[in-house]
């Protein structure tokens, strides 16, 4: 007996300077787990999901099945990410999103990712002689403790130092490296990617791929704050968030090229490293390349709203997404609200953290107290980066709490609700076949007298609910209006509140026990897409909590229709449906009922309840007395658990119904093959993070170790995913973990020619 079950990965990249080429590497590999498992589940036949570590990972995911019964399918749907992690997540985003391969990439970063290749032409000495003062200081760092002679295999040295002395000798007091060149070369990599053979998407249609990047604004932006005294204040905003999503369809691209490479460049220019990123710069580079970019003014207004009213876009100043945010979180977590579901889900967020206990060399420990340069940069630039994740941490425990209160809720009403239902209804009503009208009639049926019987605490519930679809309401049409911030919200939800009272639906109690013809029913039926979305999945719970005790040939095509109506009331959380409809949502005049009917006749739920009603009475009707009774009680149950926890949900639904665990990916946490963290196996952790910018032995090293510790890691997690008696047999896990090694060993050894010592002992290591 087989059921399925989805493994989604939520991606959280840390920056990390040089440490992009691993976390290259760590990419590389979920984007293979991602290959193996479309693949597994019959997606189009693709060479990269049979061979190397991803046979591996599909091999595993059949092991997982015919061992422990559970069809396991692994996407990774949402991903976020800060200053290299930002560029490694517009890559992978772009992978998932088009089908194309991330292979091409890993000869741009290790023949690109290069001091000789990023150093701006302005800035390189114009002779040896150049800045010839500095040059004691290049010989300093190779001969440091830890410079080249203790991080370098001997055929490297000469030129990590002969690298180092031409950038110590390039000029200072301005950035080293060349932001043009440096968005070239994002570019070439887009590219690349783009003329590679590409298959199709790794999501499922219907499932987004939703991808944030954080940028600085330097200079800063002007945001509205509303108080009691004043009445409103001015502060400035220098967080920016460019994000991305392909809304669960396929595409040629996740978005234009230019767009993705504003993102990447915007994020990851380090201070003083790189110049800041400005819009005339990417221009200027397209215009070398007679590349177009038809969607520049539509992407500024959404990225740089505030600039392009003022007409001021091509004058922000762009920095590091890390100065402020270096883990950031929050975009990931906003972004799990309604998310769609299949089956049953295992919701993960994976941080990548290159180097976790480290440092860039400012804030270091030590007995001496900081010296007055070392606490102003430290100040300035490190600090804010290595702020601890606590507080995102807390903030998914929190949920996941809830969460849990919840079920908890539902599994201690549960006796009394389906006694009350069975006495409303009969028990003999669960031996019918029920019909698409009989539910429709069972449902209005049960809702009215859930109401009745809740006393006073349903007007509580009813005015809850009543907020809540209002600002579902005004959260749709600010979506559509493009402009998705706190203060243009305000015009928006003073038309759809004067449109409510108009209509008289200022009394839910009333509106909601009174019959079918009351404006509340009504405003209800036509508007109240949560209740619907929140029933779907506390029946989708329900079934889940019986596939180990009935068979999966029963229970799949009730729990396939659950959640095909479960999509399509998704769909009409999809701003982009209603573009049309309302060209100014936030105009303070116009008919603000004919703008509720206009997007109530759009959205079309009760169409959608018939059709769902239709799809499950089919279903229904073919199951048995012990299978068909416990979801008809769960199905028509709904508004009774629906009175006891949207309180405690503070009016919000839940998406995937179930916890969040967290992991990381960091090389602390994969130690099969050697223990010592990044200190025992990456090198660009050398010159403050900037180590693998120096030699290509260097990026070698870091990119074959991030792949054997995304391999460890991805494998970790995948297993994890099983639960009670659900195991391999033992020694399995190890064994699982040595062939990916040394698959990858095996793909590598033709490519990473600056390394050959590290193979041998390696494979030494791994036995």
């Amino acid at each position: 007996m087989t059921h399925d079950k989805e493994l989604r990965l939520a991606l959280v990249c840390y920056g990390g300077i040089s440490l992009a080429v691993y976390m290259h590497g760590i990419t590389k590999e979920i984007w293979r787990l991602a290959c193996a498992s479309q693949a597994f589940h019959g997606g189009a036949p693709r060479p990269d999901a049979e061979t190397g570590s991803a046979g591996i990972y599909r091999a595993l995911l059949d092991e997982i099945e015919t061992e422990t019964g559970v069809r396991l399918r692994v996407l990774v749907d949402i991903i976020a990410g800060a200053s290299a992690g930002g560029i490694n997540g517009v890559f992978l985003g772009q992978a998932i999103s088009s089908g194309q391969s991330l292979e091409p990439l890993t000869k741009l970063w290790l023949e690109s990712a290069d001091v000789e290749a990023l150093i701006d032409e302005r800035q390189a000495p114009t002779t040896r002689f150049s800045k010839a003062w500095a040059l004691p200081l290049a010989w300093v760092a190779a001969r440091s403790a830890d410079g080249v002679d203790a991080t370098v295999d001997s055929d490297a040295r000469d030129e990590v130092r002969a690298k180092l002395s031409h950038f110590i000798r390039s000029r200072w007091f301005e950035p080293p490296f060349g932001g043009e060149r440096f968005t070239g070369l994002i570019l070439d990599a887009l590219e690349a990617m783009a003329a590679a053979p590409r298959t199709p998407r790794l999501l499922p249609p219907g499932q987004p791929l939703d991808l944030f990047v954080t940028v600085t604004d330097f200079r800063g932006h002007p945001e509205r704050l509303t108080l009691h005294s004043p009445p409103e204040v001015v502060e400035t905003e220098h967080r920016v968030v460019v994000p991305f999503s392909d809304h669960g369809v396929a595409c040629e691209t996740l978005a234009d090229p230019a767009e993705l490479a504003f993102a990447a460049r915007a994020t990851s220019c380090f201070p003083g490293a790189f110049p800041p990123f400005m819009v005339g710069e990417l221009d200027r580079v397209l215009e070398s390349r007679s590349a177009a970019w038809r969607g520049r003014d539509a992407f500024l207004a959404r990225i740089l709203p505030r600039q392009y009213a003022v007409n001021a876009a091509e004058s922000a100043v762009l920095i590091d997404g890390s100065v402020l945010n270096n883990a950031p979180f929050r975009p990931a977590i906003d972004a799990l609200r309604e998310r769609p579901a299949q089956r049953q889900i295992d919701r993960r967020f994976v941080y990548i953290d290159p180097h976790p206990r480290g440092s860039f060399g400012l804030v270091g420990g030590g007995d001496k107290p900081p010296g007055f340069f070392q606490t102003i940069i430290g100040a300035m630039s490190e600090l804010p980066r290595q702020q601890p994740i606590r507080d995102n941490l807390d903030d998914i425990a929190e949920r996941s709490r809830r969460i849990e209160r919840m079920r908890t809720i539902i599994a201690g009403i549960r006796p009394e609700v389906e006694k009350q239902v069975e006495a409303l209804f009969g028990y003999t009503l669960f031996l019918d076949s029920p019909t698409p009208s009989r539910l429709a009639a069972w449902r209005q049926r049960a809702q009215i007298a859930a109401a009745k019987s809740s006393g006073y605490a349903y007007t509580a519930y009813g005015h809850l609910k009543l907020t809540g679809v209002i600002d579902a309401i005004v959260a749709l049409l600010d979506g559509v209006g493009g402009d998705a911030r706190p203060h243009s919200i305000a015009p928006i939800r003073q038309r759809v509140e004067k449109a409510v009272a108009s209509q008289g639906f200022g009394e839910p109690r009333t509106g909601f026990v009174g019959g079918a013809g009351q404006p509340m029913i009504v405003f209800l039926r036509t508007f109240d897409l949560g209740f619907r979305l929140r029933r779907l999945r506390l029946v989708a719970r329900r079934i889940a909590e019986m596939e180990g005790d009935h068979p999966e040939s029963e229970l799949g095509p009730i729990r396939e229709a659950v959640y095909a109506s479960l999509a399509d009331y998704l769909e009409c959380k999809r701003t982009d449906l209603y573009a049309g409809l309302c060209p100014d949502v936030r105009a303070p005049d116009g008919d603000a009922a004919a703008l509720l009917d206009s997007l109530g006749t759009a959205m079309a739920l009760r169409d959608l309840d018939t059709a769902t009603d239709t799809r499950l009475a089919t279903a229904l009707t073919h199951l048995s007395r012990d299978v068909k009774r416990p979801i008809l009680l769960t199905y028509l149950g709904f508004p009774y658990y629906d009175v006891a926890t949207l309180p405690l949900l503070q009016g919000e639904g839940l998406d995937e119904f179930d916890s969040i665990k967290v992991d990381r990916i960091a090389p602390d946490d994969a130690t099969s093959i050697r223990s010592g963290g990044a200190e025992a196996t990456l090198k660009g952790i050398q010159f403050n993070s900037f180590g693998a910018f120096f030699s290509r032995a260097y990026r070698e090293n870091d990119y074959l170790w991030g792949r054997l510790h995304g391999a460890e890691r991805m494998i970790d997690i995948v297993l994890s995913v099983l639960e009670g008696d659900q195991r391999l047999k033992p020694g399995r896990t190890a064994a699982i973990k040595r062939a990916a090694f040394l698959a990858i060993l095996d793909e590598e050894a033709g490519r990473l020619s600056a390394i050959p010592g590290l193979f041998e002992t390696l494979r030494r290591e791994i036995g």
